[in-house]
């Protein structure tokens, strides 16, 4: 008789980035927040991945605002979203840890920081730093989910749920948090709470991708396999959506390998 199989025998990271291949198309200028749809400004829907077209930044002219006013904390936190969102994440995470040197007071560049941290995989600075940027007074949902998605890659699942908890209080229901908060469960093997929590998200935002690619990759894992491929063609064309499943599948044999030994 075979073993149980067991999610919680994967490693945080590896199954994180089985979602980013899985969930992204093969971008590679995303960060953990952007898989797990942490970290925004309070206006910001970075972490969604709703069915509008991207917006690249004009990275010449702000390379050019930031040399000509380095010290503006506005200018240096715009430059770092860029640098971030067109993949120069070393030259993002410099930025912006040189503006919190001369302004760390500053909450947005705080969380700017955090953001740029997770890239690193510095997980638990990144939490630290987000620690920072949070005011109890003035509670940020998008802060709170983003340090339970770093306590996540740190393994410490539980108190990463806490977090997501606290940003539900503040946004019910919220489909980036509640994507998190089911990939949580999957790190911790609890495949049927995660099904039912990103179910949920997908009935809050059925448009946001990521969420749907969150759910086909919890459904791949419970053997729902037909299921999980039905959504993840649906969102791609022919051909990536064949390397997607052909990824979901390669997931599930390593995850059998795995469970086996």
């Amino acid at each position: 008789m075979s073993k149980r199989l067991s999610v919680a025998s994967l490693p945080a990271r590896y199954l994180f980035s089985a979602l980013l291949i899985l969930a992204l198309g093969g971008c590679q200028t995303t960060g953990i927040e952007d898989i797990t749809g942490a970290l925004g400004g309070k206006s910001d829907t970075a972490g969604r991945a709703e069915a509008k077209p991207d917006v690249k930044p004009d990275m010449d002219a702000l390379r050019e605002r930031y040399r000509a006013k380095p010290g503006d904390p506005n200018v240096a936190l715009e430059y770092g979203k860029a640098l971030r969102q067109t993949g120069q994440r070393a030259q993002a995470l410099a930025v912006l840890e040189q503006a919190v040197l001369a302004h760390s007071s500053n909450k947005a560049l705080l969380a700017g920081y955090g953001r740029a941290l997770a890239d690193s995989g510095s997980f638990q600075q990144a939490f630290d730093v987000l620690g920072r940027a949070h005011s109890p007074e003035d509670p940020d949902w998008h802060i709170l989910s983003a340090q339970g998605a770093a306590l996540d890659q740190l393994g410490r699942n539980e108190e990463a749920q806490q977090y997501y908890a606290a940003a539900l209080k503040i946004v019910p229901d919220e489909p980036s948090v509640l994507s998190n908060l089911g990939l949580s469960y999957m790190l911790q093997n609890n495949l049927p709470r995660a099904e039912e929590t990103m179910r949920r998200a997908h009935e809050r935002n059925p448009a946001d991708l990521r969420v749907r690619a969150n759910l086909a990759l919890v459904l791949g894992l419970e053997g729902k396999q037909a299921e999980a491929e039905a959504i993840v063609k649906a969102d791609l064309p022919p051909d990536q959506a064949a390397a997607k499943v052909t990824a979901l599948r390669q997931l599930l044999v390593k995850k059998q390998q795995r469970a086996e030994k």
